[in-house]
């Protein structure tokens, strides 16, 4: 597949543009997967509740739900795939046309990565680090994904005494670049976490990951990855996961207007998260929906026109049930913010002192089930000082 130009979602419009964008431009919704929800986690607290799966039996499930929506599907370098098993992705994409749309380095599960995988301060084992991210992304290229989500699981520390942070992010940002050097025309899409499954993990919130863009893209020297940068394309992209955001107590929709002001937006991860907490992983839309409607709308007005990844954990139901449920979600949702009254909306927002209480009561009506009983937002908008 050609380099995804993500150019136009830094475009900033008028307010006349903007209404005009809204009521012509609907998000895709191409879903994909991870293959790694797909067979039951490892789990600290209790006995895993369903039988392993092999690789062959859980493309076999993905492949079912193409006909629902199932687009692409994303893996982990090298436990999902690598140099053995490449054919059958391959065959897999032929027969279904369902994509492999990333190639994750695994750089937080190992052994070796105890104490960091890329910002490591043994050179032995930063080295493996880059080097297994180096050949993921070669891979990807290989099989024409469109970008590889990388995120610092493992990357961080539990007590903060002494520890040199400048050395440590330094050590993670050059050594992506390096990587990114030796696959050059290769995207990243960074993923960021505030913590879990170390206390504190490096570049835990969304502009930190738009920081760390600048800091990796300014070491990259390869020349088609300068002659990309120059084009105004952006390598070092972004993976928000919702569930990572609200882990961090960030509001979704500012968090993703960040990487989308530059052009740096290339997936999106998306499942349920109660604020705080562990990473749950919970179905998409369980738990605050009002927020993922937001989400969406501020990626409506970027014209964003990635991937939703569907990033979840269905430990009590069946994968099928829990994608078709999550794929729902996101259909609903879309089918709400493209019924709204854009040019109201836009005038509420840049006219705030003319529309008091208007965007909240007019919220409250489009959730609304059809043929609710609620007075006219006129009534709802009245008041003594009127």
């Amino acid at each position: 597949m050609p380099f995804v130009d993500l150019r136009q979602q830094a475009t900033e419009r008028t307010p006349e543009d903007m209404v005009r964008h809204l009521e012509t431009f609907e998000l895709g919704l191409k879903f994909s997967a991870g293959i790694w929800f797909f067979s039951p986690f490892e789990s600290r607290f209790h006995a895993k509740y369903k039988q392993d799966i092999k690789l062959e039996q859980r493309l076999e499930i993905a492949a079912s739900l193409k006909d629902y929506g199932l687009a692409g599907l994303e893996a982990h370098y090298p436990n999902e795939i690598n140099e053995d098993n490449l054919e059958t992705w391959q065959q897999f994409a032929r027969d279904t046309g369902i994509r492999l749309i990333t190639v994750i380095p695994l750089l937080f599960w190992d052994k070796q990565f105890e104490f960091g995988s890329l910002s490591n301060p043994d050179p032995t084992i930063r080295q493996n680090a880059i080097d297994r991210a180096a050949c993921a992304f070669a891979l990807g290229k290989e099989i024409d994904a469109d970008f590889s989500v990388v995120w610092a699981g493992i990357d961080g520390y539990e007590n903060p005494f002494g520890i040199d942070f400048l050395s440590m992010r330094r050590r993670f940002a050059s050594g992506l670049a390096e990587a990114m050097d030796r696959a050059p025309g290769a995207r990243v899409a960074f993923e960021p976490k505030p913590y879990e499954p170390r206390g504190h993990i490096l570049y835990p919130l969304t502009p930190e990951g738009v920081l760390l863009g600048h800091q990796v893209e300014a070491q990259l020297k390869n020349e088609e990855n300068r002659r990309l940068l120059a084009e105004g394309h952006k390598l070092f992209c972004m993976n928000p996961e919702i569930g990572h955001l609200l882990m961090g107590f960030e509001d979704l929709p500012y968090a993703l207007s960040w990487p989308l002001e530059e052009a740096r937006l290339a997936h999106t991860h998306w499942n349920s998260q109660p604020l705080g907490n562990y990473d749950q992983d919970m179905n998409v839309g369980v738990i605050s929906p009002e927020l993922m409607e937001g989400g969406m709308y501020v990626l409506k007005m970027h014209g964003y026109t990635g991937y939703f990844g569907i990033d979840i954990n269905p430990e009590r139901m069946p994968v099928e049930v829990a994608l078709k449920n999550s794929m729902d979600a996101l259909r609903s949702a879309n089918d709400r913010i493209n019924a709204m009254d854009h040019a109201r909306i836009v005038e509420a927002t840049i006219k705030p002192g003319e529309n008091r209480g208007w965007m909240e009561a007019y919220l409250i009506r489009a959730r609304a089930p059809h043929g609710s009983n609620l007075p006219p937002i006129e009534d709802a908008l009245s008041s003594i000082s009127d």
